[in-house]
């Protein structure tokens, strides 16, 4: 059997493709990929079976780049998986603790560390593209006391090691990621015990305009789970608003939801509808 190919952005040993491997199985292809765009584009162009993006993390917040990717494109999402992120010291073979002056990685996985950094004032941060790829690049070009912050998974594939594991601030970091395809799976609303839908809107801006929005779900017990504002382009200081709540879109009091919505709420999408993780 065949098995699928995903692309996500990163290098090779990204936390982008754990979740791929999570979402698709260890046996799944990948893709690796410099931009998010490319990512999309990989998909809807059928180079690969499925893509893979972070959307939101515990401590950063939502990557809004994707958002609009979303919107763009529309691959309807059909999974979703929370990552923990464990940020770790990783060096070249031969390179010790004491050795380390400088530490490459990513500006978000650096601003993550920042108790570790304020306990080793020594250290000099030096923000790369990518967590993986700090990793790569050092074991392409070694440099004396340098090292990256970056996954386990980074280290053992391009040969590294770990020299100080979990140093991140919070242990509480998370990333949700999405599981992106051309189509939509058909699928029964009971044949998941807990479902997510994924919508985006825009709105008029008139009094009220999104108290009414909010109130489609609440006069029927639908629990949102998020809300994200984006700007519309081109229509200066309007935007389109995703929403996520805890309800299959196919079920009775998510259609009405959907229809009550659809009479004063322009452009509604359903992005996808899918078991919601834990």
């Amino acid at each position: 059997m065949k098995q699928p190919v995903a692309a996500f952005q990163g290098e090779r040993g990204a936390f982008s493709e754990e979740a791929a491997r999570r979402l698709l199985g260890e046996k799944a292809g990948v893709l690796p990929c410099t931009r998010f765009e490319e990512v999309f584009r990989a998909l809807m162009e059928k180079r690969v079976d499925a893509a893979v993006i972070p959307i939101e993390n515990t401590l950063h917040g939502s990557i809004h780049e994707n958002y609009d990717h979303l919107l763009r494109f529309k691959p309807p999402i059909v999974a979703e998986t929370n990552l923990r992120i464990v940020h770790n010291l990783i060096a070249p073979p031969g390179t010790s603790w004491k050795q380390v002056r400088r530490v490459y990685s990513h500006p978000v996985a650096l601003n993550q560390c920042l108790k570790f950094f304020e306990a080793n004032p020594k250290l000099e941060r030096v923000q790369f593209f990518d967590t993986a790829g700090s990793v790569k690049h050092l074991m392409e070009n070694p440099e004396p006391g340098a090292a990256a912050i970056a996954s386990s998974i980074a280290a053992d594939y391009y040969g590294a090691r770990i020299l100080k594991r979990s140093i991140e601030d919070d242990r509480e970091n998370y990333t949700r990621f999405f599981l992106l395809k051309r189509r939509a799976p058909s699928a029964v609303a009971s044949s998941a015990p807990e479902w997510k839908t994924s919508i985006v809107f825009s709105l008029k801006n008139i009094p009220g305009a999104l108290f009414r929005a909010m109130s489609v779900f609440a006069l029927r017990d639908i629990d949102l789970s998020k809300i994200e504002s984006r700007p519309m382009r081109g229509r200066p200081w309007e935007y389109h608003f995703y929403v996520d709540f805890l309800q299959h879109a196919g079920a009775g009091s998510s259609r009405k939801a959907l229809d009550h919505l659809a009479e004063f709420a322009q452009d509604v999408h359903v992005l996808g509808t899918y078991p919601r993780s834990r």
